[in-house]
């Protein structure tokens, strides 16, 4: 934690000094102020004290839906209403898209996120027409220990500039949703975004996403990527912390006219002209957009976006071995097949556990178990890379409602 801890006092000064320059009109920031990194990403001096209280976040990195028609409205909103006094950064904004099968995994995710966050939290839950009222059921049986602590809105999948179908197709149905967040969410200044397949596990605040991969000569973007990307290795979205707020009022510098475009006049222009050189959908184009952008992203640690790529092929998250994951990313369909048994034993865990039982007894123990039937396996033999954190998060949890009560 010390390295994160000095992350989050630099940004928190660099956010102090510039904070004066902030405005609500757009401004072409990574154009004009190349030095300033991380800038635009980064969050809010008014919410740089959110705390993300990352639990065990199960991200599925497969998700499906369609596109509606009308224009985007909540579907509903349920929780204790917030108080006047209450500060925004009181609060922290999670979204999620959702579609297909995945009601299970989010609403894993989403009770992940409440089990181990000492705070509240808005979840903003993106998902095709016949999921929302199975959310809205399956939220609402939700015990008022539970409920009490977040509230939800519940949005159609909809895409606002460009081909509609062709957004819906790109890499899966609904991954590109979320790169018209900015564009949607216009009363929401920072969040964080999640695949449906995370579990969170302790808490930061960063406005950035994680390298693809940590060892360039096995990484995807370094040795087959058609197109631009970030850095040496490329970036992974199915982890971002967004300030939604500066990705409005921003230009960001691009390969086709020489001024700056907003993100909303960035995206369909730049899927027309990488369409047939992407694989990954929406995480190349962001991929793009921040090659030419570089200044504007902020790197963080491989442990708080933890994918079975750290250790399939021996364990290369130097961060996760000495910190212990932060996140958990489940993506290739670990969570449902038995090639990674150690990510299932999480996931499952987290699945199964009851609200309200104690968390050491009916969770933490019964992972630590389990865990010893994968021992056979690479990512299986490094148990205190999946446990440390959620063990520590536990207990921080368990002595503030000690001291609470």
């Amino acid at each position: 934690m010390d390295v994160l801890q000095k992350l989050l006092s630099a940004l928190h000064h660099h956010l102090q000094d510039n904070a004066s320059g902030e405005r609500h009109e757009r401004s072409p920031v990574c154009i004009n102020q190349p030095q300033q990194v991380a800038l635009t990403m980064r969050i809010h001096c008014k919410v740089v004290v959110i705390a993300v209280c990352f639990g065990v976040f199960l991200l599925l990195y497969f998700l499906g839906g369609n596109a509606a028609d009308d224009p985007l409205k909540p579907r509903n909103i349920v929780g204790r209403p917030l108080t006047k006094r209450k500060r925004a950064e009181d609060v922290m904004h999670l979204a999620v898209v959702a579609c297909g099968n995945r009601l299970d995994e989010t609403l894993t995710m989403v009770k992940s996120a409440l089990l181990f966050s000492l705070k509240r939290i808005m979840f903003h839950i993106f998902a095709e027409d016949p999921l929302a009222p199975q959310f809205e059921k399956r939220l609402n049986q939700w015990p008022h220990s539970i409920s009490s602590k977040f509230q939800y809105r519940i949005y159609p999948i909809t895409f606002s500039v460009g081909n509609a179908d062709e957004w819906k197709k790109l890499f899966k149905p609904c991954a590109a949703q979320r790169l018209f967040l900015p564009v949607i969410l216009k009363d929401v200044d920072s969040l964080l975004y999640v695949d449906t397949d995370v579990l969170p596990f302790n808490s930061t605040q960063l406005a950035a996403m994680a390298p693809e991969h940590e060892v360039p000569k096995i990484g995807w973007y370094s040795r087959f990527a058609r197109h631009p990307f970030y850095g040496v290795t490329g970036v992974n979205s199915g982890v971002m912390l967004m300030n939604l707020t500066r990705i409005r009022s921003t230009l960001f510098k691009n390969s086709m006219i020489p001024s700056g475009l907003s993100w909303e006049d960035i995206l369909h222009p730049l899927y027309q002209k990488y369409k047939n050189h992407i694989t990954w959908g929406d995480q190349d184009l962001l991929n793009i957009i921040f090659h030419y952008n570089p200044e504007c992203l902020f790197i963080f640690p491989c442990q708080w976006n933890y994918r079975p790529d750290h250790c399939m092929y021996g364990s290369n998250c130097k961060g996760a071995e000495k910190e212990g994951v932060s996140i958990l990313h489940g993506n290739r369909g670990v969570y449902h097949d038995d090639k990674q048994p150690a990510f299932k034993v999480v996931y499952d865990a987290i699945c199964d556990f009851p609200f309200e039982d104690n968390m050491f007894q009916s969770l933490f123990y019964p992972i630590q178990t389990k865990f010893l039937d994968t021992v056979n396996t690479l990512c299986g033999r490094i148990p205190q890379v999946f446990l440390k954190q959620i063990e520590k998060t536990m207990r921080k949890a368990f002595d503030e409602k000690v001291v609470r009560h």
